[in-house]
């Protein structure tokens, strides 16, 4: 490798995981994104891909996005998307949902810790 930068995109570095189908499979496989970028990204895991394969990514905040793998290494793989995303978006924390029912919270006080036992009771060892 060179110290001449031959890509056209910034790319950062980050730690996020995706959801990946391969052509018209139905199992979604979980990836690690180590690269991110407006046009593109790089994901590590242990899924079966050759250059060519086309894809549906599912990132955070983002929603689904089409691609195609292009390039293949061991277990990391490039995908170059089908149209650019802002990928600053998925870098943001989760954004809450419109739907009022799901955003409702219902603590459960079933599983508390029990309460500590009284001292004068505990037995010295």
């Amino acid at each position: 490798m060179t110290g001449v930068e031959t890509r056209s995109v910034a790319r950062d570095s980050l730690f996020l995981l995706a959801d990946i189908r391969v052509e018209q499979n139905a199992d979604a496989h979980r990836v690690r994104v180590r690269n991110l970028s407006d046009g593109g990204m790089m994901g590590e895991g242990n899924l079966r891909v050759q250059r060519g394969h086309r894809l549906t990514i599912e990132l955070r905040n983002i929603g689904i996005v089409n691609g195609t793998v292009a390039w293949v290494q061991d277990n990391r793989f490039g995908i170059a998307f089908d149209e650019e995303i802002d990928s600053q978006h998925a870098r943001r924390p989760l954004q809450p949902s419109d739907d009022a029912a799901s955003a409702m919270v219902v603590r459960s006080w079933a599983h508390r810790a029990p309460s500590p036992s009284e001292p004068t009771l505990l037995r010295k060892l």
